[in-house]
């Protein structure tokens, strides 16, 4: 996603991932999904680790390369989908690591949810620009 915006934000859940580039009265919006979507993640008795699949590395790929021209980017989710991402951020995308913000939990929110927050937290980290 190529945007004239500079700030970003990222919903992201083991589902889908939304996608904001934004200023203070303009957004653009994309929905990614995973190829090998997980739909329900059950932990099985007596075996090791947290039973949840881990994202798929071309959906990651392909979240961040939609946030790549963004100047500063928020990531927001539930569980641990946010964290997977981050370290695949730190691990391919040094980069844009530069560029991330924040990262905060937020359950299931709206589209104007997600960018009512993004749009509260740039603002208290700096003046959301007209960009």
């Amino acid at each position: 996603m190529n945007s004239p915006h500079f700030h970003a934000v990222i919903w992201i859940d083991h589902h889908l991932a939304r996608v904001f580039h934004f200023n203070a009265n303009e957004e653009d919006h994309k929905t990614l999904h995973p190829h090998n979507a997980v739909l329900h993640i059950h932990h099985k008795v007596n075996t090791i680790g947290s039973g949840h699949e881990t994202l798929d590395h071309v959906f990651l790929r392909e979240v961040t390369a939609a946030v790549a021209t963004a100047g500063a980017v928020l990531i927001l989710g539930p569980g641990n989908a946010k964290t997977e991402l981050m370290k695949h951020i730190s691990r391919h995308d040094p980069k844009l690591k530069e560029k991330i913000k924040g990262v905060a939990a937020i359950d299931h929110p709206t589209d104007a949810q997600i960018l009512a927050h993004a749009r509260k937290f740039f603002k208290s980290e700096h003046q959301l620009q007209q960009r």
